[in-house]
């Protein structure tokens, strides 16, 4: 490696060694992948899920005391988040990038989901990232702005059975962003969103059977699911001064999952065999 090579490495850590990162969702999955490359970045990251105990376990996991903190709140609470929001200004001192990515996942049919369902689900899913960037704004704008990330969803996209209230608030999720990204430009505030297809999370291997997994095989291009890392990947660039002039955008990360159409499955499927 040569001396500038180390020079330009040198000087992008110490770029990054005083930014802070908030990251909702964060004690699995896409948001504790996300946490990880944040910190591999030098970003000072406060990882918040509502799950305290498995929270606990993953910022213990990271290993990295110094330039981590754990909050425990619940993203649907207005109180909660405003109490987050002052943890994370009191240890850290300011806010770069927020990530909402926490999130509940209702998988019921249309007629079977009650109104409480339809109401949790639109509280956590569009409410929380209504709440925490609210909050997080008027503290990024102190520092010369900053940048905002959304986790919506394919089924925010397309409609698909089951997904009635999560695939509904996805979608406003969608909308929110756009909204957020008009509104907070003049405070030098980026809004962005990413739309995972599927990916291999652990609530995926838990409760995709077989043939549902053959399915997405199917209908994904790329014929896998994919990898929480490289969500991760698509976040931390949205995030980042490499996308200083992408705002309002809604990235999809789905192996093609959205660009596909009717029957294509089939025509791949006798591609291959033939």
């Amino acid at each position: 490696m040569s001396a500038l090579e180390i020079s330009s490495g040198e000087g992008r850590a110490l770029e990054h060694q005083d930014k802070v990162a908030l990251i909702t969702g964060a004690g699995r999955g896409i948001g504790l992948a996300t946490a990880r490359r944040f910190l591999a970045e030098g970003w000072q990251v406060a990882l918040l899920d509502i799950d305290g105990e498995t929270l606990e376990a993953a910022v213990a996991e990271l290993g990295r005391p110094d330039r981590t903190l754990a909050v425990t709140c619940d993203v649907a609470d207005p109180d909660a988040v405003a109490a987050a929001l002052d943890s994370v200004i009191q240890r850290f001192g300011r806010l770069d990038s927020l990530v909402n990515n926490a999130g509940i996942a209702v998988f019921k049919p249309m007629l079977e989901t009650s109104f409480e369902d339809w109401q949790r689900s639109l509280a956590v899913n569009l409410g929380g990232p209504f709440l925490c960037t609210q909050k997080a704004a008027p503290i990024m704008a102190e520092t010369g702005g900053g940048s905002v990330v959304n986790i919506t969803s394919i089924s925010g996209m397309r409609a698909s059975t089951l997904r009635v209230a999560y695939g509904t608030s996805k979608a406003g999720l969608a909308h929110l962003t756009k909204q957020q990204a008009v509104e907070l430009a003049e405070l030098g505030i980026r809004v962005n969103a990413v739309a995972p297809g599927p990916v291999d999370t652990a609530m995926a291997k838990a409760v995709h059977s077989p043939a549902i997994r053959a399915d997405y095989h199917d209908t994904v291009p790329l014929n896998r699911y994919g990898l929480e890392e490289e969500i991760a990947e698509a976040i931390f660039f949205l995030c980042s001064d490499r996308a200083s002039y992408i705002t309002g955008q809604i990235l999809g990360v789905d192996g093609g999952f959205g660009a596909t159409g009717i029957g294509l499955p089939t025509l791949r499927g006798n591609a291959r065999n033939s």
